[in-house]
């Protein structure tokens, strides 16, 4: 056996320093490649819980704007301010917390989500998921204040911020609840801010429209509003910084609510028919210049509109064109809106509120309750100074009242007695006027006390005098100018009995029937200022509305008139009405009853006030408005034909079945006018010179967030 002999090999050696360095290299850019690659799930991370953060923001600003303005209603309502448990609810503090709560804010995937996707033993490791309770940490005013927000009222913010508000009294509250009040009005703050004189135009001034989808107007264009406002700052962020190590920026909002007299050529919270009449002739000599308002439309026939605006959609016929355009199918499917504004222009014709983002577009719709001052208890106790139904209620803000309060019995209705209540030095003042008798005995009907005996009255129209007392009266007709009530300028109808004196004016509102036996109250505008001055009350710029009701809560035989209007209910005729310039800031009438109209309506033109310039060269009308559930046209006979123009409107509800009509007209007869014996001419209201009295009011409200190049 032979041995193997061991190979030979090249002799080296073995350099720990440089196993050691090349390790510790190889080391070092592990550590490196691993660091990186935790900062960039760090940085991941929190660009995951930026966005996370955001898009809750963005959802509870939609929730903000959906919650505040029906939290500024039940500030307003009749025991919002009576107990803590009840006034809570409204503040700042509580719509921020609920606003999280509705948008579900509090976790990346709500429980019910979760279990609806049959997720279960998760773990979530979203460090945005918290309960946010302290909104205090999350929402602040823009200026340290007691409150979450900043109210634009009685306060300058400075650049980026809407003109403030002025408060007639001081309303300290606006902080903490949002406030709506008449009470808030345009004064210094807001001059040379917005388009008009702020000394002039108080309630409402010219504005711009903010740019959003709805088009109650076009984004950009004047339009004639009131803008309630709050600034806050929002960073849900800081509610967990501490956990999250997460810093954010303040972002900075104006929450506004514009209260928007209705100022289009038809504008209704309501469901309604456009383009034909209800006997299905198309709208013939019918011109609307303007956008068009509804909460519900359908467009029949061939019709031509300039915009619609929806708060729940529509439906266009095929013939319909909305800004000449054609809109087949569903005008909201993707990319039709792209396409329009590509081809034709920024404004889209057609909207829905819905489709505005951060905002919200609501009508003030009391339904039938706005005609009657009778359905609605005293309110007292509210956060806000001014009640909801004095703030939605046309026949409660009337600055005269004529009422039927007595009739015969409860199977005659012939009335016996009416109650009239007016402005004096600005107080109310209330006449009560018996139909069959005097106010004394052997006084006959008609006559008003006015002094007591040897004190002096000046009329500055004629009128009928008496004097006397207890059944013994000596009268003087047709007199005017200063009247002493004594002995010697009558003669003494009772010696030794101290009498008192009377006088008749020409009223200007009597019972009449209509051919037909129906009871009415006829009401005669142009009458108003000879009464009104035989009366010392204010002038017509200050009693310039009328509200005519049933008094059927204290009221002798009385009942509540219905809705729809009956032939057995009483009604209302409106004549010597086509002068209306004696009411200098305008004329309103509202009625729960049948309306009449018996004469031409409003058609004497007067000087426009100081400062505006109807559009256009046309003349300028007192601005007026009428408000009844129902109305005819025509007294003694039917009307062969009639002219509207200006703007018209409706209470009807939005979910009716039946669709409201707004231009069908029915004459005294009660038979239907029909399509070539109507002609219209609507436009809309572009200045508030133009609001009448009392008008149906809207409220627009939008979020918007302020920007450093907004300054």
């Amino acid at each position: 056996m032979k041995p193997t002999r061991p190979r030979k090999t090249t002799p080296g050696y073995v350099s720990l320093v440089t196993v050691f360095t090349i390790s510790m290299f190889m080391l070092t850019l592990m550590l490196f490649a691993y660091t990186r690659a935790i900062n960039a799930q760090g940085i991941q991370a929190d660009i995951q819980t930026q966005g996370d953060y955001r898009e809750k923001e963005e959802t509870i600003l939609r929730s903000i704007v959906a919650i505040t303005p029906n939290r500024a209603i039940r500030a307003m309502r009749s025991g919002s301010n009576s107990s803590t448990t009840v006034s809570n609810p409204l503040r700042w503090q509580n719509i921020f917390s609920e606003a999280i709560s509705q948008s579900n804010a509090r976790q990346s995937i709500p429980d019910a989500v979760a279990a609806t996707l049959n997720i279960t033993n998760s773990f979530r490791a979203n460090q945005g998921d918290s309960l946010l309770g302290t909104e205090s940490r999350m929402f602040k005013p823009i200026i340290t204040n007691t409150g979450f927000v900043s109210a634009g009222l009685n306060r300058d913010l400075g650049l980026g911020f809407p003109p403030s508000l002025n408060s007639t009294n001081a309303i300290a509250n606006d902080d903490i609840y949002p406030i709506i009040s008449t009470q808030k009005q345009y004064g210094g703050l807001a001059s040379g801010k917005v388009g008009l004189s702020t000394t002039t135009y108080k309630n409402f001034n010219v504005l711009t429209y903010p740019q959003i989808n709805f088009g109650y107007s076009k984004p950009g264009d004047p339009f004639v509003a009131k803008r309630n406002w709050w600034a806050f700052t929002m960073d849900l962020a800081d509610h967990d910084d501490s956990i999250t190590k997460l810093a954010r920026f303040k972002r900075q909002f104006v929450l506004s609510l514009y209260e928007i007299p209705s100022q289009l050529p038809i504008s209704a919270g309501s469901f309604m028919s456009l383009g034909t009449y209800a006997s299905g002739d198309a709208w013939n000599d019918v011109t609307i210049s303007g956008n068009i308002f509804a909460s519900r439309a359908v467009v029949e026939g061939t019709t031509a509109l300039s915009g619609l605006a929806t708060r729940r959609g529509s439906q266009l016929s095929s013939g319909t064109t909305v800004a000449g355009k054609t809109f087949t199918g569903n005008p909201f499917a993707p990319g039709v809106r792209e396409t329009f504004r590509l081809t034709e222009g920024e404004f889209f014709p057609i909207s829905l509120s819905s489709e505005s983002g951060k905002a919200a577009f609501i009508p003030i719709n009391r339904g039938a309750d706005y005609f009657d001052r009778y359905a609605h208890t005293t309110e007292s106790s509210t956060v806000s100074p001014t009640t909801w139904n004095s703030y939605s209620v046309g026949a409660l803000q009337c600055a005269m009242t004529l009422d039927i309060t007595k009739c015969v019995s409860a199977s005659d209705r012939t009335p016996t007695e009416m109650r009239f209540t007016y402005l004096k030095n600005g107080s109310r003042q209330t006449l009560t006027m018996p139909l069959n008798s005097g106010v004394t005995a052997n006084l006959p009907a008609g006559y008003i006390s006015s002094v007591s005996e040897n004190q002096t009255v000046t009329f500055p129209t004629a009128v009928d005098t008496a004097y006397g007392a207890n059944g013994s009266f000596y009268y003087r007709n047709n007199v005017s100018g200063p009247v002493t009530f004594n002995n010697a300028t009558f003669g003494d109808p009772l010696v030794g009995t101290v009498k008192r004196g009377y006088f008749k004016p020409v009223y200007p509102f009597v019972i009449k029937n209509l051919q037909n036996g129906k009871i009415c109250v006829a009401v005669y505008p142009k009458r108003f200022a000879n009464f009104m001055g035989a009366l010392g009350a204010d002038n017509l710029g200050v009693n310039n509305s009328l509200a005519v009701n049933v008094d059927y809560v204290a009221g002798s035989n009385l009942t509540k008139p219905n809705i729809p209007c009956t032939e057995t209910d009483y009604g209302v005729i409106l004549q010597e009405c086509d002068n209306l310039t004696s009411f200098t800031t305008g004329f309103s009438l509202v009625t729960n009853l049948r309306l009449h109209i018996g004469d031409d309506f409003n058609v004497v033109s007067t000087t426009p006030p100081a400062g505006y310039t109807p559009p256009g060269g046309r003349p300028f009308y007192p601005p007026s408005s009428l408000f009844a559930p129902q109305k005819r046209y025509g007294v003694d006979l039917d009307p062969f034909a009639i002219e509207l123009s200006g703007q018209i409107g409706s209470v009807a509800s939005d979910s009716a079945t039946n669709p409201v009509r707004p231009l069908d007209s029915t004459a005294v007869s009660g038979t239907a006018l029909t399509s070539g014996r109507i002609k219209v001419n609507l436009s809309p209201i572009s200045h508030p010179a133009e609001l009448p009295p009392i008008s149906m009011m809207n409220w627009l409200i939008l979020i918007e967030e302020k920007r450093k190049e907004f300054n």
